[in-house]
């Protein structure tokens, strides 16, 4: 197919917007491990985790037999709201670096957050209104998360209480505002409103908190306050459940035109939205349709999968949470205060962390300030202002890209564009100033966070 013959951007029609979830617990020949009751160490039951999640989502989260899961029509019709979204071919950036490889990228930014997070967000937000709850908590890293809740919670009108980092909540006051604007009430993480908070406190004075935190102290309110529920925004499977909504129109928009993805890179930090872009793209190579190349990359500040350990873990600092079997850091690993962006939780999603271990995927690390450089180069060719944490997969693609033009293959490329960056400015100031630095753990300083690792049978 010749390059006139496809456009810039590639949509759907409201009326192809998904009715299902791709389940991609389904199709995985071999399931990532249960997540254990801490007290007991026994696998999870629906009852444990009653107390803390939504019903519904509690049930989306064990379901390992459907492929796919029905799309609640209230939930499709918010979703017509700024889906779907649209697929790009960057023809601009193509060009500028001179690649014979065929570059898209799935742009999630065209919504009043900002990001991808609003696709859980409002199914969760849904869930806890059908269940009669008055009340949801959660965390936010660089914020993108707890915004998309705050407009789900405004529009099906119950309360929200977010946990921001601390460090993002400084760098990033903007973003909180939004969140007030939309009702929530946002609280910097760690805080001394919880007893969570106020033993991290104790434990690392002057910390800049971490999601692993901020997680605590959600869950804390949440199980201490009459019909209130906690809500995630990533790393569990009904978060990557409700993310594949993304893949599932993007390999729709690729069908349309004939375009077969020879590789698809997405950032990762808890791994929704990288398990969502690649949902059904991984599915059809679980089952032998393709022989794509998927690429989650990392913070080198943060590198749960090139650098952590496969081993159940606590899904956040204060130790109160189920376990889950992921690459981790250690539910005790505090990321450096000048990690810009919001992939900053200590471990990866259970289904994500599976896909790697069994060989189905690869991942990278890269440095801020790279990621930086290629978030300007990306603005200024492509007219997006990117976020950090997508910046990360751009990073990649273009050097995906450059490595084509070396090699005269002409690859396509797709990678995610999960959110803009406009309430980023201070670190992008940071990079302009010429004051961002690298940071990058050594192995004693890993090892802080590996000896936080529990004591138990399944990690020996």
């Amino acid at each position: 197919m010749s390059k006139t013959q496809i456009p810039y951007k590639i949509y759907l029609s409201e009326n192809e917007i998904p009715r299902h979830w791709y389940n991609l617990n389904a199709v995985m020949p071999v399931k990532h491990d249960p997540f254990l009751n801490p007290a007991t160490l026994k696998p999870c039951t629906k009852d444990d985790l009653r107390p803390v999640f939504c019903d519904d989502c509690i049930e989306q989260e064990f379901n390992r037999t459907d492929l796919y899961i029905d799309i609640p029509e209230e939930i499709r019709d918010f979703y017509k709201m700024y889906r779907p979204s649209p697929l790009v071919r960057a023809y601009c950036l193509e060009k500028a670096l001179g690649t014979p490889a065929k570059i898209y990228y799935k742009f999630e930014g065209n919504n009043t957050s900002g990001s991808h997070k609003l696709n859980s967000a409002v199914a969760q937000a849904y869930y806890a209104k059908k269940q009669g709850l008055k009340s949801i908590t959660t965390e936010t890293g660089a914020g993108q998360w707890g915004t998309a809740l705050s407009m789900a919670a405004a529009y099906f009108g119950l309360d929200l209480t977010v946990y921001m980092v601390k460090v993002s909540s400084e760098q990033k006051p903007h973003r909180r505002e939004v969140m007030r604007t939309y009702g929530a009430k946002v609280i910097a993480s760690p805080s001394d409103t919880t007893e969570a908070g106020r033993k991290i406190l104790k434990e690392f004075p002057g910390t800049g908190g971490s999601l692993g935190c901020a997680i605590s102290e959600a869950v804390e309110k949440a199980v201490t306050t009459d019909s209130c529920r906690y809500v995630l925004g990533s790393v569990l499977d009904h978060v990557v459940l409700h993310q594949s909504i993304i893949g599932q129109e993007t390999k729709a928009a690729m069908e349309k035109y004939g375009i077969q993805p020879d590789m698809i890179i997405g950032c990762c930090g808890g791994g929704s939205n990288f398990g969502g872009l690649i949902g059904p793209f991984m599915g059809d190579k679980i089952m032998g349709k393709n022989n794509i190349d998927f690429i989650g990359v990392e913070p080198a500040s943060c590198p749960s999968l090139t650098r952590g350990k496969y081993a159940y873990d606590f899904c956040d600092s204060a130790k109160i949470t189920p376990l889950a079997r992921m690459y981790t850091l250690g539910c005790g690993f505090m990321p450096a205060p000048n990690h810009a962006g919001g992939l900053r939780y200590h471990g990866m999603s259970p289904i994500v962390s599976a896909l790697y271990h069994q060989g189905y995927m690869r991942a990278v690390t890269v440095e801020q300030t790279k990621v930086f450089e290629a978030a300007e180069k990306f603005a200024r060719i492509e007219g997006i202002l990117p976020a950090p944490e997508s910046s990360h997969a751009i990073r990649v693609a273009i050097d995906e890209a450059l490595r084509c033009k070396e090699t005269g293959e002409a690859k396509t490329i797709l990678f995610g564009l999960t959110g803009t960056g406009y309430f980023d400015m201070t670190a992008y100031k940071q990079y302009n100033d010429g004051a961002m630095t690298d940071y990058i753990p050594t192995d004693a300083d890993l090892q802080k966070g590996f000896d936080s690792l529990p004591d138990i049978p399944q990690n020996k």
